[in-house]
């Protein structure tokens, strides 16, 4: 992931928590908000203390980032997303995490696109 897509400072995050749409399934929560004065979507992964030690929360940030970049999905350019990702994280391997973000994404997308 890029450095231009990544949202780093606390306000912006608390902000898009705060105000954003958001989707929630046992693994994840992604946040949506739209940004008209960036050219770039934007993301910011939030992982808790309670999820594993540095190791693994690091380990889960960098699955995340891969599935981003690598997924198809077609993001709106000026939009910022926060995903949060619950404990029940562990349970899972690669390709079950890619599928369950993946699904969150499409539907928070979907519903954008309605509208």
């Amino acid at each position: 992931m890029k450095k231009i897509n990544i949202i780093k400072k606390d306000k912006e995050i608390s902000n898009i928590i705060k105000t954003g749409k958001y989707k929630k399934n046992n693994y994840y929560v992604v946040y949506k908000k739209n940004n008209d004065s960036n050219k770039y979507y934007r993301f910011c992964v939030c992982v808790s203390k309670k999820i594993g030690n540095a190791v693994v929360r690091n380990k889960n940030k960098r699955q995340i980032k891969d599935i981003i970049d690598k997924s198809k999905i077609k993001f709106s350019r000026t939009s910022d997303y926060v995903i949060i990702i619950k404990k029940e994280i562990n349970s899972l391997n690669y390709e079950e995490k890619k599928n369950n973000l993946i699904d969150l994404l499409l539907k928070l997308e979907g519903e954008n696109n309605d509208k």
